[in-house]
């Protein structure tokens, strides 16, 4: 199964960095969060009606790598692919690179993120709408 990629722009912020002016290492979990929060609205899921369905998605594992430091102002792209990992998850890889030179990755993760059901956080099966999208990626 090819996956497609989404691309989200991402400037960095003076908010963003730590007093060298690099990217606060946390804040590179931010914009990956942004990332996957951005495709699923892309392709149609508004987690405020899942919020009502008392569906949410949690993180339960994150491995990141950071290979370069980003610095005050720099225009990156966070990349999101995303494939199924189980009826109740989703695994998502994706890499923060700079927008001109795309060769040039400043940090690569991946994050698996379970659908639960927000009153007892027990695990509940994916969407239909994200079934659907992940099969035909």
């Amino acid at each position: 199964m090819t996956m497609t990629e989404f691309i989200f722009p991402v400037r960095v912020y003076y908010e963003d960095t730590d007093v060298a002016g690099v990217v606060y290492y946390a804040n590179y979990l931010r914009f990956i969060e942004r990332g996957r929060t951005e495709w699923l609205r892309t392709i149609g899921v508004d987690q405020t009606l899942l919020f009502e369905q008392e569906l949410a998605f949690v993180v339960t594992e994150v491995n990141i790598k950071y290979i370069n430091a980003a610095r005050f102002n720099a225009m990156m792209e966070v990349v999101t692919t995303v494939q199924p990992a189980g009826k109740a998850s989703m695994l998502f890889k994706q890499h923060i690179r700079d927008k001109e030179n795309k060769e040039h990755i400043y940090c690569r993760a991946e994050v698996k993120a379970a659908c639960i059901d927000m009153k007892s956080l027990k695990p509940k099966p994916l969407p239909k709408i994200l079934v659907k999208e992940l099969m035909s990626e």
